[in-house]
């Protein structure tokens, strides 16, 4: 059986009950219709064979991922939005703009996932604030060996995390 056909079979076979869990989940049948597709839209970026022996809890693992990178995004847009909007209108781009710089954000994101808070503020405030290591170390009340050190597990995370995808 093609993939493309396993597929059809499982979403025949499962659509339903995973939009209901979706709805449940989210609180809405339009996120949750649009979160049925991504999951199923990233079962066929696979491109392999898809017959778990499990199906439903097979789904439910992709569905889950997909509602987790849904919620991440959502917390990076308000955290934009709200950095926005204390900035002056005249500094505050366009649509595209604003796309671009989510999907940026959601990339930094990704990249940094699994380090711990204190190393993503520092690679933040020293990336995106242009601060220097000493004011990195004097705003968080760290030394400036620690921040050279978190700075370079920082770089060492995103060069290799970008290497592998």
């Amino acid at each position: 059986m093609l993939v493309q056909e396993q597929l059809q079979a499982l979403y025949v076979d499962n659509h339903g009950w995973l939009q209901g869990w979706l709805n449940k989940k989210t609180g809405c049948s339009y996120r949750a219709s649009d979160l049925l597709h991504d999951t199923f839209v990233r079962l066929l970026a696979r491109d392999e064979c898809i017959q778990p022996k499990e199906p439903k809890a097979h789904l439910m693992v992709v569905a889950k991922r997909v509602l987790i990178d849904h919620w991440r995004r959502e917390r990076i847009e308000k955290a934009y939005f709200d950095m926005l909007a204390q900035q002056p209108e005249e500094y505050v781009a366009g649509p595209e703009a604003h796309h671009i710089v989510v999907e940026t954000l959601m990339e930094i994101d990704c990249l940094l996932d699994g380090l711990p808070v204190m190393v993503k503020r520092v690679f933040l405030y020293a990336q995106l604030d242009g601060l220097k290591q000493a004011e990195i170390a004097k705003k968080l009340d760290i030394s400036v060996s620690t921040v050279k050190r978190y700075l370079v597990k920082a770089g060492v995370q995103c060069y290799f995390t970008s290497k592998v995808d």
